[in-house]
C-alpha cells in the first residue's frame, strides 16, 4: 500500500473519531433533564363534624352558696356539692362531642346579692340563671339535680320537662333512657313534665334529677367520681340521641314525636324534692340561711 493512501486514510479515520466525538458531546450539552417522579397525591383528610358541634348548651348546677339544696342522709353531703361534681363530669362529656358548654357556677355560688325589696334571694338567683340561657343564645338547657324522699327505698335517675314544650318533651325522654341504658339503675323511671323555674326558658329544657341521696346505695354511686363521670357520658348521649331524632323531625316534618320515653310510668306517684319530710332536714344550724319561698323556685 503506497505511503499517500496510508495516509489518506488515517486522515479519514481521524475524522471520523472527531465528528463522532463531537456528536457524543453535544449530545452531553443539549440532553433534556431527566423526568423526576410523580408523587402520588395522597387522598385529602375530610373533617368529620362531632355529632354536637355548633350546640351551645347551659348547664346549670342546681343550687349553691347559701342554698344547700338536700342533704345526703349517711354522709351529709350538701347537694350543691354532688350537682357541681355531675355538672362538670357533663360539661367534659359535651365539649368532647363537640357542643360550647356554658355553666352557670363552677364554684361553691349562688347568682343573687342582698335581693331588691319584694323579691326574694331565690327567685333572684332562678332569674340570673335564666338570663343566663338568654343571654348566651343556648340552644338547649340541662340542669343537674340531686333527688331526695324520705322513703328510703325510693332510687333512680328522674328527668323533667316542661309540658308546653314539646322539643323539650323529646329532649327529656332522650336523656331519660340514656341514663337507664348508661346506668343501668334498680327501678326505671319515665321523663315526667314539671313545672320548674329554670325549665321557663323557649328552648329544649330539662331538669335532670341523677339519683336519690337518701337512699344509701345511691348514695354512695353519686359521691364516686368514677359513677359522676358516667353520668356525664349518658347525659352527653341523651343529647346526641335527641340531636339525632331531632333532625329526622326537621327532613320529614310528617313524622309524628316519638313518646317521652319508652319505659313505662313508675308505679309510685311523681317523686320531687320533699323539703317537708323531717328526715329530710339538716340539724338545726346547719341548714342554708334560706328556704325557697315557693316549691317551684327551687329548681
Amino acid at each position: 500500500m503506497s505511503h499517500s493512501l496510508l495516509a489518506r486514510r488515517l486522515r479519514l479515520l481521524t475524522l471520523l473519531t472527531v465528528c463522532l466525538g463531537c456528536t457524543l458531546m453535544l449530545g452531553l450539552i443539549f440532553r433534556p433533564p431527566a423526568e423526576e417522579p410523580v408523587p402520588a397525591l395522597e387522598p385529602a383528610a375530610v373533617e368529620v363534624p362531632l355529632p354536637l358541634s355548633g350546640l351551645r348548651i347551659l348547664v346549670d348546677p342546681g343550687h349553691g352558696g347559701y342554698d344547700g339544696g338536700a342533704r345526703a342522709r349517711d354522709s351529709g353531703t350538701w347537694e350543691k356539692h354532688i350537682n357541681l361534681a355531675v355538672a362538670l363530669e357533663v360539661e367534659k362529656a359535651l365539649t368532647a362531642q363537640g357542643a360550647a358548654v356554658t355553666l352557670t357556677r363552677r364554684e361553691d355560688d349562688d347568682l343573687c346579692d342582698d335581693a331588691p325589696v319584694g323579691i326574694t334571694k331565690k327567685r333572684q338567683d332562678m332569674e340570673r340563671r335564666v338570663a343566663m340561657g338568654e343571654e348566651m343564645h343556648a340552644d338547649l338547657v340541662l340542669s343537674i339535680h340531686m333527688n331526695e324522699y324520705r322513703d328510703r327505698r325510693q332510687s333512680g335517675p328522674q328527668v323533667f320537662y316542661r309540658k308546653d314544650n314539646d322539643a323539650g318533651r323529646l329532649l327529656a325522654g332522650c336523656m331519660q333512657e340514656a341514663l337507664i341504658n348508661g346506668l343501668s339503675p334498680k327501678q326505671k323511671r319515665t321523663a315526667l313534665a314539671g313545672d320548674y323555674f329554670i325549665l321557663r326558658l323557649p328552648v329544649p329544657s330539662v331538669l335532670i334529677e341523677c339519683g336519690f341521696i337518701s337512699n344509701s346505695e345511691e348514695e354512695k354511686l353519686l359521691l364516686s367520681t368514677d359513677y359522676q363521670a358516667r353520668l356525664g357520658q349518658a347525659v352527653a348521649q341523651g343529647v346526641i340521641s335527641y340531636r339525632t331524632l331531632e333532625a329526622r323531625r326537621s327532613s320529614d316534618p310528617a313524622q309524628s314525636p316519638p313518646a317521652a320515653s319508652r319505659y313505662p310510668p313508675y308505679s309510685q306517684p311523681e317523686l320531687r324534692f320533699c323539703p317537708s319530710a323531717s328526715a329530710s332536714r339538716p340539724p338545726r344550724g346547719q341548714r342554708p340561711s334560706a328556704r325557697p319561698a315557693r316549691p317551684r323556685e327551687t329548681r
